[in-house]
């Protein structure tokens, strides 16, 4: 990581200045754990956000896809346990009602409050729980650690991260906190994603650094290759450090991309990590292709690869599956030129290599398993992360609603 970044131990969704957020337990999760969130900044923030691209898109979405159009937002509640998707017009009116509350309760106007729901897909949301429960919820500046563990579904572990930066001679913060752990897969992955910074930065360039760094990061993983309704990507940006605007263009906007990319990152390996059922972490290096999107393609079809992931599982040197994934890519690839490694193994060079199979098998078993394919056709790479498929993986998901 640039020396320029210090990650902050213990860092959340609040450790920029000028946020608060809490969470509450409104009896929406069976386990009976926080399932109800809130992030709230005093001042009004620049705002920006991504949505999946999923044909059916649940009403959170479509409410704060509207919300946002002004580019400006102070507060976002979201809840797991019911992803109010496929609900038709009255999953609209809940959703509309979570931010109508919500703004009440903070002295807001609604359109300034985005909503996010995660869970079951086609029940409409308890709103008598909800109503008690947004009501019910504290809000703090240590917050950001209930919010995020109010979010998760299947997840088995929390995913926050907080990075500060130095420029113009100011200290910048910028984090993040995401859920996700199946129905993942590029094009926001089956996720819920809030960052936030407190440095000043024009709505416009906010717009297009998290297009940026959502490219690197929550659009190259992948578990199961399935994109649900809800996901979202969201930035808040306080403004509370007192830095001079970061426009497009200036040298303060590239240390900002970097620091948002570095934070997009860790949460998108921290999501692929914890796959349902995952034991490996998988990260796949494209080098040499032909141009940044034949690159991304090619390491996203590897690292989607069912039989890549089933080879990784059973630590099965059957290289092959990496092969045969970048030929149905759509990259350009040329057998006689395409290198793939394990690590710094080489396995085929144009021609099969010979190689101990112990040695394989032993990269396979590590906890994460790094993959790189050479093509040596341009001078373009990519790097995308995904899990093994395990048998747990279907249990996991056989018996989701019961």
């Amino acid at each position: 990581m640039n020396s320029i970044f210090t990650t902050l131990p213990g860092g959340s969704l609040t450790s920029p200045q000028g946020f608060l957020a809490g969470a509450v337990a409104s009896g929406l999760k069976a386990s009976g754990g926080p399932d109800l969130g809130l992030v709230f900044s005093p001042a009004q923030c620049q705002a920006a956000g991504l949505f999946t691209r999923n044909r059916i898109k649940a009403a959170p979405v479509l409410l704060s896809r509207r919300h946002l159009a002004r580019g400006k937002a102070r507060a976002i509640v979201a809840n797991a346990g019911c992803a109010n998707a496929c609900t038709g017009p009255q999953g609209l009116e809940d959703a509309q009602e979570m931010a109508r509350l919500t703004a009440g309760k903070l002295g807001l106007e609604a359109e300034e409050v985005l909503v996010a729901s995660t869970g079951v897909i086609g029940r409409r949301l308890p709103m008598e729980k909800l109503r008690k429960g947004i009501d019910e919820i504290g809000l703090s500046r240590e917050g950001g650690h209930d919010f995020v563990r109010a979010i998760m579904t299947t997840d088995t572990f929390p995913k926050e991260t907080a990075l500060a930066l130095e420029t113009g001679g100011r200290r910048l913060l910028v984090a993040g906190c995401a859920k996700g752990a199946g129905m993942v897969h590029p094009d926001l992955a089956t996720m819920l994603a809030f960052l936030t910074t407190d440095a000043l930065v024009d709505g416009a360039f906010l717009k297009v650094a998290l297009k940026r760094a959502a490219d690197l990061s929550f659009n190259m993983i992948t578990v199961d290759g399935d994109t649900s309704p809800n996901d979202m990507a969201i930035i808040l940006a306080s403004g509370q450090a007192g830095n001079q605007p970061i426009v497009e263009g200036s040298p303060e906007a590239s240390i900002f991309q970097e620091a948002l990319e570095q934070v997009c990152i860790h949460l998108a390996r921290s999501i692929a990590r914890d796959g349902e059922g995952a034991r490996h972490l998988l990260e796949v290096k494209v080098e040499g292709a032909v141009s940044p999107l034949q690159a991304r393609k090619a390491a996203r079809a590897i690292a989607s690869s069912p039989l890549v992931k089933a080879m990784v599982y059973g630590a099965d040197p059957n290289w092959g599956r990496i092969a045969a994934a970048l030929g149905r890519s759509g990259a350009r690839v040329e057998e006689g030129k395409l290198e793939i490694y394990l690590d710094s193994l080489c396995l085929f060079q144009g021609r099969p290599l010979t190689f101990a199979r112990d040695e394989v098998r032993g990269i396979l078993r590590r906890p994460e398993v790094p993959i790189r394919a050479v093509l040596n056709l341009g001078g373009a790479s990519a790097t995308a992360w995904g899990c093994d498929l395990t048998p747990d993986y279907v249990k996991i998901n056989s018996e989701y609603t019961t």
